[in-house]
């Protein structure tokens, strides 16, 4: 008496989202993908987390660190099921997501399932990513399709073998055509951001008079 099947202590176990990025800024898609992967997934939440010193930026001006950082807690406050982790910006050096997780997997246990949100333009880069294999070991991935890339299930989850049969996933997601850099190119251009960002982040963006002197 006392002891559990594994059904029950499959039932224990937690499930948690995790989306990284530049946020640059961040705006209504990440957070309808977001949502979207909470709410088919079952997740007691999504972690926002910034990226430092995305390695994959390292030649082009982003915003500084704390701005983007504060932007991702506005635009998520109204959401009790998100949250931001300030994690990659106390990290010296690039943001690599190997060291993310394995962080997060010591903070919360092994009895958690890590959901890593990524949009389907990004599957397609993973192969470089930083020791990507031990990552697919580690955690699931669900790519968040989107208008005019949708990936290639089959190809992809081949490319990595059983690793990616198993935790390569596809969700669709709300349709949207939003990206950071047409939200810069608008702001130098003077035009209206209105509506693509939450309000909060409109109003932060224009009283810190980010990205109008971009080039």
């Amino acid at each position: 008496m006392g002891t559990e099947t594994k059904e029950q202590k499959k039932q224990k176990r937690h499930r948690v989202g995790l989306l990284g990025g530049t946020f640059d800024p961040i705006h209504v898609g990440h957070l309808m993908m977001a949502e979207a992967v909470r709410s088919e997934y079952g997740l007691e939440k999504v972690i926002f987390i910034p990226a430092a010193v995305p390695p994959h930026k390292l030649d082009r001006h982003i915003a500084p660190a704390e701005d983007r950082y504060q932007m991702a807690l506005l635009a998520t406050a109204a959401n009790p099921y998100f949250e931001v982790s300030d994690i990659e910006l106390k990290r010296p050096g690039p943001s690599y997501s190997i060291d993310t997780v394995r962080a997060f997997l010591e903070k919360y246990g092994e009895d958690t399932d890590f959901f890593f949100i990524i949009g389907a333009d990004v599957i397609h880069d993973i192969g470089t990513w930083n020791r990507i294999e031990k990552l697919l070991e580690i955690c699931e991935f669900v790519t968040a399709q989107r208008p005019g890339c949708e990936p290639d299930d089959k190809d992809i989850r081949a490319r990595f073998g059983e690793l990616g049969e198993k935790h390569i996933h596809t969700l669709e997601t709300p349709e949207f055509e939003i990206s950071s850099t047409d939200i810069r190119d608008r702001l130098r251009k003077g035009h209206s951001i209105r509506y693509i960002v939450p309000p909060e982040v409109e109003a932060y963006i224009y009283q810190k008079g980010l990205y109008k002197d971009e080039l």
